[in-house]
């Protein structure tokens, strides 16, 4: 019923930028919060940057100051910039949502299929 779009990953050199979309499709009622997370080979998926729909945010440590989350409601996008890449943010990223997607039922976890960055010379 809700799927979840991804775009813009690629290869970056560090200190590149990259935005991040992901976006929401399908039978959406209300979106209630919005994150990035990302793996990497040999580790665990972390969250990156997560925003509920009350506009407050939350992020790693090791991206503060360097990336931001936004969600654009009308659009059901939400957006990851992505600034002063370095070599450690080589990841796939991955966008998830909690989702209502029928009024007057619970919200559910929705997953997009993931997106490669990487940072590199």
């Amino acid at each position: 019923q809700v799927q979840l779009v991804e775009s813009g990953g690629g290869l970056v050199q560090p200190g590149g930028s990259l935005r991040l979309s992901c976006t929401a499709s399908g039978s959406v009622f209300v979106i209630y919060a919005m994150g990035w997370y990302r793996q990497a080979p040999g580790k665990q998926r972390e969250l990156v940057a997560r925003i509920d729909r009350g506009g407050n945010t939350r992020y790693a440590d090791s991206v503060k100051g360097r990336f931001a989350i936004s969600l654009d409601n009308a659009k059901k996008t939400v957006y990851l910039q992505m600034n002063s890449l370095k070599p450690e943010d080589t990841a796939a990223y991955y966008c998830d949502g909690q989702i209502s997607a029928v009024e007057g039922r619970g919200s559910h976890d929705y997953w997009g299929q993931g997106t490669q960055v990487t940072v590199s010379s």
